[in-house]
């Protein structure tokens, strides 16, 4: 599905950022000019895979690199213990689910694969309000590319239920949020979890729908979170692989 979504032309305007904060621009066919943020570890080496971090911005009064900004004020020092890299598209159209809006941050992400190293078994997909949906939308329909998921101030816009949570998924939202309400979502985790999903759920006090950095510490508890998962599929990867057996009888010293 991913590749016959993003084998149009990408074109990089301007050169591969190689370490820090930048904002750029990815030329995507059918959808155009994508403005996007990105962050490089200082300590970036390719010799060793980065987990890769996709930052889906909310709604509201979109400037020019919208994500750029969310990422820093947020995600960044939200996810700063994994080391990772991280990309944040502006949104192209009204929502992420909508055509250009998933073609615009799958293709910055195939994007990241390509020119950087990446642990592929380590990708995050993170968004808050209509980012938050937006990572219910990415998570659902690209489990092939994602392996955990943080929807935060988030409805799931209407997935099936058997869709959603298919990878280790962090679930925040506040209890005073007037815009999104809490009491949908926390069914929704509990249903999920009655399903065996890997999910949990936390809720947060006295923040209100627009108190988008009050976020931040739970969103650094979610990505300690999502990385202890990670690190059990390697073990347990590691565990079925199956033991090298050595035939005395044919060997020779």
């Amino acid at each position: 599905m991913m590749n016959a979504l993003l084998i149009p032309l990408l074109i990089l305007m301007g050169q591969v950022p190689q370490r820090g904060v930048q904002d750029l621009a990815l030329q995507v066919d059918g959808v155009g000019e994508v403005l996007y943020g990105i962050s490089v570890p200082n300590d970036y080496d390719p010799k060793d895979p980065r987990p890769l971090v996709l930052a889906l911005h909310p709604g509201g009064t979109r400037m020019r690199y919208y994500g750029s900004a969310y990422m820093r004020q947020v995600v960044a020092p939200g996810v700063r213990d994994l080391k990772p890299i991280i990309v944040a598209p502006d949104c192209p159209t009204q929502a992420w689910s909508d055509p250009g809006g998933e073609r615009a941050a799958m293709a910055l992400v195939q994007f990241a694969l390509e020119h950087y190293s990446i642990d592929r078994r380590r990708i995050l997909v993170v968004g808050f309000s209509l980012g938050g949906r937006g990572t219910w939308f990415m998570s659902s329909h690209h489990p092939e590319v994602f392996t955990a998921a943080i929807p935060m101030a988030a409805a799931t816009g209407g997935e099936p239920i058997e869709k959603l949570a298919t990878m280790p998924t962090y679930v925040i939202h506040s209890r005073d949020d007037q815009v999104v309400p809490f009491a949908p979502a926390e069914r929704n985790a509990r249903e999920l979890q009655k399903l065996g999903r890997t999910i949990r759920f936390e809720a947060l006090m006295d923040l209100s729908h627009y108190d988008m950095v009050g976020y931040v510490d739970a969103l650094r508890r979610g990505a300690r979170w999502v990385a202890d998962r990670w690190k059990e599929r390697a073990a347990s990867a590691f565990q079925l692989t199956p033991p090298l057996v050595w035939n005395v009888a044919l060997a020779t010293f």
